[in-house]
């Protein structure tokens, strides 16, 4: 239950560790599993419990966002789990307005349109007065979790919240956003520092709040090459790591695992590996060992079930999840989906997914 609202002391200790030691290349019995996007609309409890609601009006709701992280938990053995927010509440702090459109998604009333427009960004942003909502959520849950879990934090990375804040939204090609990149390049860099300010300061008040992990989602880095990538995008994700580490021990908090995922960035994993990130998320365009190869033995890997492998017959996924613990191996590795669930998706095939790790992950173990 998501009542009461208590200090971010006195936190319940935690039961289940696996996750965490994972991340931190410890040695563990089975491998975690958790799915992104698994509070989601896949749920019919979710369904319900957002029907009447306003997306970022819930958002905004320690008590929904507690629930719906909750959520999953009730149903699948996950061993991890992640806050219920979305990325695009760094741009609301920044003084974006962004609504959600059914049948079209997130949308921005203003988009930036020209370099002047950085100007009605506010260059300063108190992290707690703008999202302390979130940071409510995070307490809230930890305590709520009851030590069941570690619970993760997250934000999305500066290149990608760039790019939803040019286009205003989706869009398959980000033109307009990488337009910016080629057309204004110190424009460009400004904002992509304010971002990363931003999205330090935020990531450490989700560690303060209670977040045991943070991921960092550079969803759209599929649309950069490897030129872009190394000036525009890779640059934010080291300094990020790095910051977000000193802040943690100067302020005397938890030094917390970190996550970057980079879809479809094959072409950066060697720096990604070297990025200062515990672990690498892999979307499912990769084979395991060529990953595992490029990034060598130091860091832990997470990933990369195509989702729509979930549509397959119960049978066929398990078969699918134990080539994937073969390749990648049980250790220094944490199962999930190459990106998030959709909301089509059968409930039970998520549970079949979630157990096949765990059962195939434990024989492999013990022969």
């Amino acid at each position: 239950t998501c009542s009461l609202l208590r200090s971010p002391k006195g936190f319940p200790k935690l039961k289940n560790d696996t996750f965490l030691r994972a991340a931190r290349g410890e040695e563990t019995e089975h491998t975690p599993v958790w799915c992104m996007r698994q509070a989601g609309r896949y749920l019919p409890e979710f369904r319900e419990t957002r029907a009447s609601q306003d997306f970022f009006a819930t958002c905004r709701s320690p008590k929904l966002c507690c629930e719906l992280t909750l959520q999953p938990l009730r149903r699948f053995p996950l061993d991890a789990a992640i806050i219920f927010s979305d990325i695009l509440v760094v741009p609301q702090a920044l003084g974006m307005e962004v609504v959600m459109v059914p049948g079209k998604g997130p949308t921005f009333t203003e988009p930036l349109k020209e370099v002047e427009d950085l100007l009605k960004l506010r260059q300063k942003v108190d992290v707690t007065a703008e999202l302390g909502y979130v940071f409510q959520a995070i307490t809230l849950t930890r305590h709520s979790l009851e030590g069941k879990v570690p619970l993760i934090g997250f934000s999305g990375a500066p290149w990608t919240l760039m790019s939803y804040m040019i286009e205003g939204g989706g869009s398959t090609t980000m033109a307009k956003a990488k337009s910016w990149l080629y057309r204004h390049p110190e424009a460009s860099h400004r904002l992509l520092r304010l971002l990363a300010d931003v999205i330090i300061d935020y990531l450490v008040g989700q560690v303060a709040a209670g977040a045991q992990a943070l991921q960092l989602f550079e969803s759209h880095a599929g649309h950069l090459g490897p030129e872009l990538f190394q000036d525009f995008a890779l640059p934010y994700i080291r300094d990020i790591a790095q910051a977000v580490k000193s802040k943690l021990k100067e302020e005397a908090l938890p030094l917390v695992p970190m996550i970057i995922f980079a879809k479809d960035a094959h072409y950066a994993l060697r720096d990604l590996a070297h990025a200062g990130y515990e672990v690498v998320g892999l979307d499912w365009t990769i084979r395991p060992q060529e990953a595992r190869a490029q990034v060598g033995k130091d860091v832990t890997l997470q990933g990369n079930l195509d989702p729509c492998a979930l549509y397959a017959p119960k049978e066929k996924i398990g078969e699918l999840v134990k080539k994937m613990l073969e390749s990648f191996g049980t250790q220094r590795y944490i199962a999930n989906l190459g990106h998030g669930l959709y909301p089509d998706m059968n409930p039970e095939h998520v549970g079949a997914f979630v157990e096949a790790v765990h059962a195939h992950s434990r024989h492999i173990n013990k022969h």
